[in-house]
């Protein structure tokens, strides 16, 4: 009898241990989608269901009539915001309170991964101000970093890096060029293929034609670190739900010999640029002008093009900082940029490229543009004239607003905030220090509040004379705030 009392009792203590984190918001009195045990509200993305993007659509259109409510990431507690105005004092008035991503990455395990800015974490202590940028006391790096790294895709930086671009894409057309007959390929092999070149030459200072030598370690290297297997899966969900038994089994999410070959292509290429006195325009060379304090903020004003990157004025410094960056903080970066930008451009491109297939008429009049473009420059691309193709600018715009690279991003608070009441169903809200908040960019740029028939692909939306109907905190491709892509504006 003892024994099926004990029985009994165990269960109910399992059972009540397993349901009491899904019903976190509800004692808060914020409504919440109903949770699954174990999944939280992920369950039909394991189940294979639905895609993530398709999730966070579900997940948005849940709660209609509500600017934020309460979700599972598993037995994640998760605010989930829906107005642009919550987005925005979350992610730029309340930095302070919000200046971390959710940990993915731990240091103690994925070092490399972990010492990239975006996955950094960085309490803001304002100590002072030197040359227009924040200094910050404990020596938070993130915010160093982030300040010596902005300089680097201003526009005078990107013409340097334009020609190395440039090179790519002519690798890339002469290589179909050569093709005789009808060629048939797969979209985003080619387009993957082309990133990486574009990445190692710009990040890593080393040249690849990928669509030629198809088996170049690069390439092959770079598929191993972005491919999402079951196993890596694994490994990131336990970094996240159980931090302490990821750092005790040594549960990294890049295989330490990846980390160790981009670890040293940089270390050998910074050798060999010391050693030679070589020069090259591209990050590693941005990167070491950053160390050594000469590297600032020389042509503020220049960008152009609702798609590139806007830095806050705190960073746009005309002075130089000199941050104290190591070899390894460049890897991390170069490789941060590899991770970021692999497999999210040629994504991208692929959209653009259906989008233009099926769009003839976009695809005319964007092919009239650039005709012209070429017709006036002699038939060369230059720096100046992609930043004059006004309606290329209006198409990848539309592209990211309706195929977003991301689908959604997060911010964790690192101190209590609150949420005032402003609907008539709801009550002023204090939240703890911790809490996570879900920012679901996928369906933001999919309601028709914010986009009429945002299903429709409409470049128009971006011509310079409708920019004003887009509501701030609505076209997020990039993340929003000093924690987003710092890299926008070179994709």
């Amino acid at each position: 009898m003892f024994f099926y009392i004990a029985i009994i009792v165990l269960i109910y203590v399992l059972v009540h241990a397993l349901w009491q984190p899904f019903k976190y918001w509800k004692r808060r009195n914020i409504p919440q989608l109903k949770p699954t045990p174990l999944v939280g509200n992920f369950g039909p993305l394991l189940r294979r269901q639905c895609s993530i993007a398709e999730l966070v659509q579900d997940i948005y259109n849940s709660h209609p009539n509500h600017r934020y409510f309460g979700a599972y990431q598993f037995f994640l507690p998760t605010l989930v915001l829906k107005d642009p105005e919550l987005i925005k004092k979350v992610a730029v008035k309340e930095f302070d309170t919000f200046p971390e991503h959710r940990t993915v990455a731990l240091e103690e395990v994925d070092s490399l991964l972990a010492s990239n800015i975006f996955f950094m974490k960085g309490k803001r202590r304002r100590a002072g101000v030197m040359g227009g940028c924040y200094r910050f006391a404990g020596g938070e790096k993130w915010h160093v970093l982030r300040c010596a790294l902005s300089p680097a895709f201003t526009s005078s930086k990107l013409k340097a890096m334009f020609a190395l671009m440039q090179e790519c894409a002519q690798q890339f057309v002469e290589y179909f060029e050569n093709q005789t007959g009808v060629i048939t390929l797969e979209m985003k092999d080619a387009f993957t293929r082309y990133t990486n070149d574009v990445i190692g030459s710009t990040a890593f200072g080393i040249t690849c034609n990928s669509l030629k030598d198809r088996d170049n370690t690069f390439y092959a290297m770079g598929l191993q670190a972005t491919s999402i297997t079951l196993f890596r899966g694994l490994r990131v969900f336990m970094q996240t739900i159980s931090p302490r038994l990821a750092k005790i089994f040594q549960l990294s999410i890049v295989p330490k010999f990846i980390e160790t070959y981009f670890v040293n292509i940089i270390r050998e290429s910074i050798s060999i640029r010391k050693e030679k006195g070589i020069v090259r325009p591209d990050m590693i060379h941005l990167l070491l002008e950053a160390r050594q304090g000469r590297l600032k903020y020389d042509d503020v004003g220049e960008d152009s093009g609702f798609a590139i990157a806007q830095e806050s004025e705190a960073r746009k410094s005309h002075g130089a900082l000199k941050a104290s960056i190591t070899d390894e903080d460049i890897a991390a970066q170069a490789f941060s940029f590899f991770l970021a930008g692999f497999d999210t451009s040629a994504t991208a491109m692929c959209f653009a490229a259906y989008e233009l297939a099926v769009n003839c008429d976009i695809q005319r009049r964007l092919q009239s543009e650039i005709d012209t473009s070429l017709a006036s420059n002699q038939g060369e691309i230059t720096f100046e004239a992609v930043l004059g193709l006004a309606y290329l600018d209006q198409v990848v715009s539309e592209t990211l607003r309706k195929w977003p690279p991301i689908t959604f991003t997060d911010r964790k608070s690192v101190a209590p905030f609150t949420i005032e009441a402003k609907l008539p169903h709801e009550q002023t809200t204090h939240f703890e220090a911790g809490t996570v908040c879900w920012i679901p960019i996928y369906a933001i740029h999919r309601d028709s509040l914010y986009y009429p028939n945002p299903g429709v692909f409409d470049p128009e939306r971006f011509h310079k004379d409708n920019l004003h109907k887009i509501k701030p905190g609505t076209y997020l491709p990039f993340g929003m705030g000093p924690k987003n892509c710092i890299g926008e504006s070179i994709e």
